[in-house]
């Protein structure tokens, strides 16, 4: 399966689509489906403090109809974007990453997903991802690095 690269910009905490040489490039690896996974909002239970109280609970517009009950795109991890990194904080970053990378290993695309949370900087988190292949010892590893805003 070939999909559309996207290309990660850690400094302005956003993705955008991957052009090589002047053309829409393309990922037949994981790349872009962690990077879906893991920065795109997924809605906020309704157990979640948010942000701001009150505020939007946020989720893909595509989510309003899933083909699959309980199917979701995203992660949560857009809750904690005001909050001080904390263990608190990373244990609930390292929960968000792992629930939005799950599909992988329930799709079999995976036989496991690890992931590392880590306080690089105060307001700064490195999420690692190691995805182990059903097909063997092959093991791809995804670096993020994700900037909490004050």
């Amino acid at each position: 399966m070939t999909d559309v690269a996207l290309r990660y910009d850690a400094d302005l905490g956003i993705c955008d689509i991957a052009l090589d040489g002047g053309l829409v490039a393309t990922d037949d690896g994981l790349r872009t489906a962690v990077l879906i996974s893991l920065f795109t909002d997924a809605r906020a239970r309704d157990d979640d403090p948010l942000p701001q109280p009150g505020g939007d609970r946020r989720g893909w517009w595509g989510d309003a109809e899933p083909r699959v009950a309980g199917d979701e795109t995203g992660s949560r991890l857009w809750l904690i974007e005001r909050e001080k990194i904390v263990p608190d904080v990373l244990a609930r970053a390292r929960e968000y990453a792992e629930a939005a990378l799950a599909w992988l290993v329930e799709e079999r695309i995976a036989s496991a997903v690890a992931v590392e949370v880590e306080a690089i900087r105060p307001q700064t988190l490195a999420i690692g991802v190691t995805i182990t292949r059903p097909t063997g010892p092959a093991r791809q590893r995804f670096d993020f690095v994700w900037e909490a805003t004050s």
